[in-house]
């Protein structure tokens, strides 16, 4: 398989699972400023001109982050990086998948932008953190989003680096910080951060 990623965009997030998965895949970096990778025009390889996309074994393409995660984890089924489907478990998952792509994910597209008036700016801030304050209540004292680790967290990690990056008020949040900071121990996310250029 090979991942199109282009280093801190939500790619990141499969980036992570893939390693987590230890599978075996490769990466190509895309240019998102010109949509160029090194073979040229990148809609030649997604047409919705942006990253992730996985390239499958068999040249079939698969886009979006969460559905990517979810193909990967279910080819590596051993580590358990998300329930079985079919489980009460499974859609629990899914629905913080669906959650962090939708009301969060999402709600960062006017900051990236950054021409928007900044009264849109100041609310779309407040909103994020509204959101991220209802992820660390729902977090409380567990390590992961759903106790253990699933691809989730890997999302939700990608999403996290974007609010520091922003400047988003997080420090009312310390269960968001120390989920970060477990995060940071974890073998792939050390590997995708290096891979990624964010650290040596």
């Amino acid at each position: 398989m090979k991942l199109y990623f282009s280093p801190g965009a939500c790619s990141q997030a499969p980036h992570y699972v893939l390693n987590e998965s230890g599978l075996t895949f490769t990466v190509e970096p895309v240019n998102l400023v010109t949509g160029h990778y090194k073979k040229g025009d990148f809609t030649q390889v997604n047409p919705k001109g942006y990253v992730p996309v996985l390239e499958l074994d068999n040249g079939e393409i698969l886009t979006e982050a969460a559905v990517i995660m979810q193909y990967i984890a279910d080819q590596a089924p051993d580590k358990k990086l998300i329930p079985k489907a079919g489980t009460l478990e499974r859609y629990r998952c899914q629905e913080w998948l669906n959650y962090i792509s939708s009301e969060i994910h999402k709600g960062f597209g006017v900051l990236w932008v950054g021409s928007y008036p900044e009264e849109i700016v100041k609310t779309t801030r407040a909103t994020l953190e509204e959101k991220f304050a209802y992820v660390a209540k729902q977090l409380g004292t567990k390590s992961f989003l759903m106790g253990d680790y699933t691809i989730a967290d890997a999302y939700l990690f990608t999403m996290l680096n974007w609010a520091r990056y922003h400047k988003l008020e997080l420090t009312k949040t310390p269960e968001l910080l120390g989920f970060m900071e477990k995060m940071k121990t974890r073998p792939a996310t050390v590997a995708t951060l290096k891979t990624e250029g964010f650290i040596k």
